[in-house]
């Protein structure tokens, strides 16, 4: 094990460094201190006075346990799981500590002595009694570090709250008593849906992966699969997507069981309420938690139900090192905690049809007659309809989505989804469809944002901004330009002058609505941006269907049937007049699948075709990003598994001159490359592993060109 106050290249402390030393302690220990943080030569404590600590640097080189000795004086409140400040990086020279910055930590555990030779630095600071690093949360971060190849500290950071001191005062709230088992209520659509919550209710651990009905019930369902949990005894754990769906569970279990039962984790609670809400799941006061991305980490005490909604949304990827994915994480906990999984969603992914296909989860479905009762009815309008549509030519929708959205007006609101916010995000050549460029650095050509600029406002440059006054395509010569996918703000101005007596609102990343009346109105949404319309929409239009399908990435189709499902989910169904128009061409089978309401069977297919190619989920993947030189320093001291595939490499493009700078561009100047590693299933771990390694192998050799490490990388192309 190591310390933290010493050189490691320096040889035990001799008999006059070590007289020396406790000279030095004994002036010390006369000094007058404010603050016990930099004490020298304290008493220790008696039975256990060494702490193993993980101090808070987040460095792959440095990914483990360092010794420090506990004063007398902090030996009750230093125990394990505590925060602690610590000089890291001190070094003995001549008898004396020099340098060291004071850093947070953990303790991990209290040793009655250390393996390292030398003498140990004491604890500087216990910043707070209370234990927030649990033995459950800490080899739940260990997993998650080894599975995404990254350091244990970075996941912790992700896994505790910040602390606030207010937050841990004050008496505990009363524990109510397990609920009754709930009734199964909409549970009854589902085949099996009494069956997995009567499992729950009785303390088993069921896993199911749940294709929701479309409809306003899947809030309840997943309400009533906490609640009969809860009434086993046990914990429950919900991670939604985005506030909107948290606060429909919310209210749900709210009116199931009524308040104290659970706690909402998200960060629209503020910092304080957030911690102090974590704490009393911590402490074991509330056993059932519903939240965002950050609660898959809730230490919910003896759980018994972990559960993910929307698992497809991009929402549940966490951007902060080592990029751990809300699936993954809770898979890992059914998986070491042996409780119940259930993932949900009127979608099913890829990665959800390989826990059904591998048996690891069993399918939760209703029948197709209830199918067919519940979803609204889906139509088409491809490129052959639109090319004989002399108005879908010229106008914004088709005459098709026209008339259905004129007839759905008599009877409530009408939602239109478009993939992209703003007025005309992108311009192109009318005669040959090239996109409209910058002659000064190549961006993309933009109208003025907002209906007040017209057909005929002034064109700009997205990215450096300056104006193109007499623009002309470079490839055929032509002056005329159209819009290759028009914004959502557009199309509301559009849609206004097409329905001047209808009101028109917008639902995007500028402002979401929650939701809407069930009163005559045109909903101009984003994909995800979908508020809830009283008694549902009457009708919905899923527009430019080939933006979401064209995209250049292995889950374009899975992600456009997600985002189409999500829409047309809130419509009402065919039965009550509910209608879905799709602007795309039918033949696809993403549009096939939302006609038949089958997004099982077009991920069992999609799964089918990745197995074939050795595509993820079905062969795990590394990105590795770089310079050439890092790149293959990095490849040379892997120690890869055997039968992995070295995929490239191939260079990334350089950002053109002008744009800001995103996640993931080069540095200016520098010319990067990627490398795709491919390993077969069960040799995921030890590619991760391999890669670690190799890192901390390359930092020893003070190798200062960075390199970026990816596990299971999202956009593979």
């Amino acid at each position: 094990m190591s310390s933290a106050n010493e050189d490691p290249a320096a040889g035990p402390a001799g008999g006059a460094e070590q007289l020396a030393l406790i000279r030095e302690s004994v002036r010390k220990a006369k000094e007058p201190r404010a603050k016990p943080r930099t004490w020298r030569g304290a008493a220790l404590a008696g039975e256990l006075p060494v702490a193993r600590v993980l101090v808070d640097k987040g460095l792959l080189h440095l990914d483990q346990y360092f010794d420090y000795a506990v004063p007398a004086a902090m030996d009750e409140q230093a125990r394990p799981g505590v925060r602690v400040r610590v000089r890291f990086g001190a070094r003995v020279v001549r008898g004396r500590r020099e340098g060291g910055e004071l850093h947070d930590g953990f303790v991990i555990e209290r040793l009655p002595a250390s393996d390292y030779p030398g003498p140990l630095a004491p604890l500087a600071q216990v910043l707070s009694p209370e234990p927030v690093l649990g033995p459950a949360l800490l080899k739940l971060c260990r997993a998650v570090a080894d599975r995404y190849a990254g350091a244990l500290a970075d996941v912790v950071q992700l896994a505790v709250p910040p602390r606030r001191a207010r937050a841990e005062s004050g008496p505990p709230p009363d524990v109510p008593p397990p609920p009754a088992r709930p009734d199964a209520g909409t549970w009854r659509r589902y085949a099996t849906g009494p069956g997995y919550l009567d499992a729950l209710a009785d303390g088993g651990s069921p896993r199911a992966v749940w294709t929701a009905l479309p409809g306003p019930h899947w809030p309840d369902e997943l309400a009533r699969a906490m609640a009969a949990t809860l009434a086993s005894g046990r914990g429950a754990l919900a991670v939604l997507p985005d506030g909107r769906a948290v606060a429909r569970v919310d209210a749900a279990l709210t009116a199931l069981l009524g308040a104290g039962h659970h706690v909402v984790l998200t960060a629209d609670s503020g910092p304080e309420e957030r911690y102090r809400r974590w704490l009393a799941v911590n402490r074991g006061h509330v056993k059932a938690v519903v939240g965002t991305r950050a609660a898959m980490f809730a230490p919910v005490q003896d759980l018994g139900l972990a559960a993910l909604w929307d698992d497809g949304d991009s929402s549940h990827a966490e951007p902060h090192a080592p990029q751990p994915h809300a699936r993954d994480v809770l898979l890992l906990r059914a998986a070491e905690e042996h409780c119940a999984f259930l993932l949900g969603g009127v979608s099913v992914t890829v990665e959800g049809a390989q826990l059904v296909d591998s048996r690891w989860a069993a399918p939760l479905a209703a029948p197709r007659e209830r199918v067919r009762a519940a979803a609204p009815l889906i139509r088409t309008v491809g490129d052959a309809d639109q090319a004989r549509d002399a108005a879908a030519r010229t106008a914004r929708l088709p005459s098709a989505a026209w008339q259905v959205t004129r007839d759905a007006l008599r009877h409530g609101p009408v939602l239109v989804q478009v993939p992209r916010r703003g007025y005309v995000p992108r311009l192109a050549c009318e005669r040959c469809r090239e996109p409209a460029r910058c002659a000064h650095c190549a961006g993309p050509l933009e109208l003025a944002e907002g209906p007040e600029a017209g057909s005929s406002g002034t064109l700009h440059c997205g990215w450096c901004g300056r104006p193109e006054a007499g623009w002309h395509c470079g490839a055929c010569g032509g002056v005329r330009l159209r819009a290759q996918v028009v914004g959502a703000r557009r199309t509301a101005d559009e849609l206004g002058r097409a329905f001047p007596a209808v009101p028109v609102r917008t639902s995007g990343r500028d402002g979401v609505l929650d939701q809407v009346s069930g009163r005559p109105a045109l909903v101009v949404a984003t994909p995800g941006a979908e508020p809830v319309a009283d008694g549902g929409y009457a009708a919905a239009l899923l527009l430019d269907g080939w933006a979401l399908l064209g995209r250049p990435d292995l889950r374009a189709g899975e992600e456009a049937l997600r985002r189409w499902l999500t829409a047309a989910a809130l419509v009402r169904p065919a039965g009550e007049g509910g209608t879905v128009v799709v602007v795309a061409e039918p033949t696809l089978r993403p549009v096939q699948a939302l006609v038949r309401w089958d997004p099982a069977g077009h991920a069992v297919r999609e799964l089918a075709e990745r197995a074939e190619l050795g595509f993820p989920p079905v062969s795990r993947m590394a990105s590795v990003t770089g310079t050439p030189a890092a790149v293959a320093d990095l490849l040379a001291d892997a120690q890869l598994p055997e039968g992995t595939d070295v995929l490239g490499p191939v260079p990334l493009p350089v950002p053109p001159p002008g744009r800001p700078r995103r996640p993931g561009d080069p540095p200016p100047g520098e010319s990067w490359e990627r490398v795709l590693l491919r390993v077969p299933p069960g040799t995921g771990a030890a590619l991760a592993a391999a890669l670690k390694t190799a890192q901390v192998a390359r930092i020893a050799r003070k190798r200062t060109d960075p390199v970026r490490v990816r596990v299971d990388p999202p956009d593979i192309g």
